[in-house]
């Protein structure tokens, strides 16, 4: 019986590893059905992309899979939305990406990441700290929950008061699938179900972007949003559409790669306690251990990109203007690339995950990602002990993230 990949109900109970085995093993490049969903219409379709190789041929040549055409999620956008989502970063292809992620890299250079440490490992002790006298809590709510967010607006220098606003967009954006998070619509909008990554729909967060930019404009800092509000090039300054667009690219992208990243980390620790023991014992292997929970455990299921031209992939013809789906959790367990794919092991190394994707789009914040995840796990080793799961981890309805809505745990204080 074929899975349903598009249907998020299916990830309720965790990546459909097998299914994803079995395409791999029998058509790594399939057709999924776009079923629909309460209160969304079916779609089109699209071509999965399950092997390692074939995802990296598609995210390797924007000039034939382009992230631009039709954007970079499964559900086609509203046809009076894409000119605008087209606009952002993520949805485009170079030149232009190119010029967007040149103008963001600058917040994202080693030297720029490293003086976050000392607050990323102050939060995360903190986070910590304050629920390990209880000797339980709910992972996903009470520690990994607020780090990545405080992390973030630093970056992007959203003042403290306003922060919980991201947390909020980050919920409607990637939880729109789910009825916990889902919210479709502002409170007075009369009619029909608006696409929640519409712009209608988060009138309220490009408002705020640009009170935001103003303030900024008036009194800059150093922060991202200050840079990218005064760059200008040969090409001209960026548009207000651009502007917005790279507003919501970080409140939401920037957040929920270690937001769920985290718990799923945890879980898996926890499900294997050899290698938290290993990992306890040993942190010198905690770099390697980072990229492997997120090839073992990836927040993220998948991106899409529309076929520029009538072309071949992995013995398939795939038509122009056809959805390709690339399936970056499946990769992760490709075992022609990794060797006991399905097996973790805190020191593999080489680790080609695709957790931070591949190619041009390869994710700016990867590095500190990977020392938020390095910290807080730090901070948990350091102070627990004996950690179990104190009930079902509950999952967010999501064929898109791979995420947590909450993870009750119980513990031991060193």
């Amino acid at each position: 019986m074929t899975v349903d990949l598009y249907d998020p109900t299916t990830f309720l109970s965790g990546i459909p590893w097998a299914e994803f085995a079995r395409r791999r093993a029998e058509a790594p490049v399939s057709w999924c059905d776009e079923h629909a969903f309460d209160p969304w219409p079916a779609g089109p379709g699209f071509w999965g992309v399950f092997g390692h190789a074939d995802i990296e041929t598609v995210n390797r040549n924007p000039d034939i899979f382009s992230s631009h055409l039709g954007a970079t999620q499964v559900r086609d956008p509203d046809p009076e939305d894409l000119p605008f989502i087209q606009e952002m970063m993520l949805n485009q292809d170079p030149p232009d990406h190119t010029r967007l992620r040149r103008v963001m890299s600058r917040s994202f250079t080693p030297r720029a990441v490293e003086r976050l440490r000392q607050s990323i490992e102050a939060r995360a002790k903190d986070a910590v700290e304050a629920v390990t006298a209880a000797g339980s809590c709910d992972f996903v709510k009470d520690v990994s929950a607020d780090m990545p967010v405080q992390t973030l607006a630093d970056i992007m220098g959203v003042p403290q008061d306003d922060r919980h606003l991201l947390y909020g967009w980050a919920n409607r954006v990637i939880g729109y699938q789910d009825e916990d998070y889902a919210e479709s619509a502002p409170e007075e909008h009369d009619g029909p179900p608006l696409n929640p990554r519409s712009r209608a729909a988060l009138a309220d967060m490009y408002d705020y972007a640009d009170q935001l930019a103003a303030i900024k404009l008036r009194d800059p800092s150093n922060d991202l949003l200050s840079v990218l509000l005064r760059h200008d090039d040969e090409e001209g300054s960026l548009t207000v559409e651009q502007y917005q667009n790279m507003f919501f690219l970080l409140s939401v992208a920037g957040n929920e790669t270690v937001r769920n990243g985290l718990p799923a980390a945890l879980l898996a620790l926890v499900e294997h306690p050899e290698a938290m023991e290993e990992l306890r014992a040993n942190r010198s292997l905690m770099a390697t251990a980072i990229d492997e929970l997120l090839r073992f455990a990836p927040p993220v299921v998948h991106f899409r990109r529309t076929a520029t031209t009538d072309c071949e992939l992995g013995s398939v013809n795939i038509k122009a203007g056809e959805k390709v789906v690339v399936f970056y959790a499946s990769g992760n367990r490709d075992e022609t690339v990794f060797e006991d794919a399905d097996q973790l092991r805190l020191d593999r190394s080489p680790n080609p995950h695709l957790g931070f994707g591949t190619g041009p789009h390869l994710c700016l914040g990867a590095h500190v990602a990977r020392m938020q995840m390095s910290a807080m796990l730090d901070a948990v080793i350091d102070r627990w002990t004996g950690i179990e799961l104190a009930g079902p981890p509950v999952r967010l309805a999501s064929s898109f993230q791979a995420g947590f809505k909450s993870m009750p745990i119980a513990f031991q204080a060193r």
